[in-house]
Order: structure tokens, then sequence, then C-alpha cells
């Protein structure tokens, strides 16, 4: 069984770089925003949807239409800020997340009702059934492939974060909200581009998560758990601690799921993250 560990060691780390982007883009609006968005799994959804769609219809592999989803996540982040969280985002109590879980019921609704839940497989992609051999260990390109785009976006925004003026407002907004207005800085529009930037993440997500994993009206559900349990383990507003704290989760999912049995695989996740909250519970990287 020791030597199966290396190939679990690749196949939970790399699992976990998705699970890290998916909660890099929530941990960016619940850190600027305050506000959790509980939609966040139902815009993976739609991103696998428009992946799986573009291929089907129209022929262009996920591995090309990323951007396109990417930029679709991002206008129906920016529109839900717009249409919805804007009105409530100062409102007391819960109301906030009310409203996102509400819009999350509406679009899985939607999508099952435009689609039905039947699962939906994309056929014959560039990189289906193929894999990479490196001595004993096998690695399926699909996968290394989501697990490259996704570490690639999350240093994408890393470095739109801090190296980009609008980053720059949206870290000054995160940290004071009054004195960033004071500045001149535009909190409505920065609250808009987060929600935007938030569900570009998963835009990338889902586009090269469909290449392996079912499209369906709850698949996004997973990864939005997932997310929040690793914004949190990861330290809130943690870039660099969510895509860590990912492969964390990554690892203790593959290797718990092997040895104790798949039916723990989560219950392993679940005790590491309320372990850790007992003894830090800003988060293994926060402070």
């Amino acid at each position: 069984m020791l030597s199966l560990l290396p190939q679990l060691i690749v196949s939970g780390a790399i699992m976990g770089s998705v699970y890290g982007l998916v909660a890099v883009g929530l941990g960016l609006i619940w850190g600027v925003m305050d506000v959790i968005n509980f939609a966040h799994g139902e815009f993976l959804m739609l991103s696998m949807y428009s992946a799986y769609w573009m291929h089907s219809l129209f022929r262009i592999d996920p591995l090309f239409s990323w951007p396109i989803e990417t930029a679709i996540i991002f206008l129906l982040g920016y529109l839900t800020y717009k249409v919805i969280i804007k009105r409530v985002v100062d409102a007391p109590g819960l109301t906030a997340l009310l409203a996102t879980f509400g819009w999350s019921l509406v679009l899985r609704n939607m999508a099952q009702f435009l689609w039905s839940a039947n699962y939906r497989y994309l056929p014959e992609t560039i990189l289906s059934n193929k894999r990479l051999l490196i001595g004993p260990l096998v690695i399926g390109l699909p996968q290394l492939a989501a697990a490259i785009g996704s570490i690639l976006m999350t240093l994408a925004v890393f470095y739109f974060l801090s190296r980009t003026r609008m980053g720059r407002a949206i870290q000054a907004t995160s940290l004071d909200r009054d004195a960033a207005q004071l500045m001149g800085i535009d909190a409505d529009r920065v609250y808009a581009f987060t929600f935007g930037l938030g569900g570009a993440c998963v835009g990338v997500a889902g586009a090269l998560l469909s290449t392996f994993f079912p499209v369906y009206p709850e698949s996004g559900a997973l990864y939005s758990t997932l997310a929040f349990v690793i914004v949190a383990l990861g330290g809130f507003g943690n870039i660099s601690g969510a895509l860590q704290a990912g492969v964390i989760m990554g690892l203790a999912e593959a290797l718990g799921g092997f040895y104790l049995g798949t039916q723990f695989k989560y219950t392993v996740v679940f005790l590491i993250y309320l372990l850790v909250m007992q003894v830090r519970p800003k988060g293994l990287f926060g402070w």
C-alpha cells in the first residue's frame, strides 16, 4: 500500500490546486465585502455547462474556450452584485447571505429546468484519455491541465491585486472602505469588480473541470462546500494561503479516501478543519 503513496500525493495535490482556485474566488469576495457568496458553486456549475455547450455546439475544446467561460462568469458575478448584492451589502444581519443563497437556488433550478438533472460528459476532447507516465506515476493530462491552469490563474490574481491600480484599490477597500472612499476610490465599482473577479476564478476552474468531471446542476455544490472550509483553513483574504490549504485538503481527501475508504474521505477533510480551528481560529496562514 505504501507503494501507492507517491501516486496518491500527486493526485491529491493536483485536485487540491483546483480546490484552491475555487477557494480564492470565494475568499476574495468574502474578504473584501464581508459577504459569503452561496451561489459560488452555481457559478462554477454554469461555467462547466458553458464549456460543455461550446464543445458540443461549436466544437471548441475547453482548453481553448476557457477565456469565454471566464468572461461569462465574470459578467455574471458583476451583474449579480449590481442587481442583487448592491441593495443588501450594508443590510443588517444575514440579509446578504440569504440573498446569495436564494440566488444559488434560482440558478440551480434554472439549470435543471433548461438542461435536466442528467449527467453530461464531454465527448472526445484534445486531452481525453491521455496520460503522462513518470516512472511509476500515472497522471491524467486533463487533471494536470486543470491543476496548471488553476495555479496560473491564482498567480494572475495575486499579481493583479499587488501590481495594478484596481488591485490596490481592492486591497484598500477591504481594509477600510470609508478611508478608501475619502481617498477617491469608488467602493461600489470595486465591489462589482471584485464579485466579477471571484466569478472569473470559478470560470477558469469550471471550464477545466468539465474535461473530466460530469456536468449536472448539482456539480458545483461539493466544490462550494470545500471552498468554505479551505478559505477558513487558509486564512481569510490570504490568496497563497487558500492555494496551500486547497492542496492540503486535496491530499487529505486522496489519502483518507484510499486508506480509510471512500466513504470517509470528506470526514478526514472536515476533521482536519475542525482540529486546526481549535488551535488557530484564523487559519493556518491567517494573521
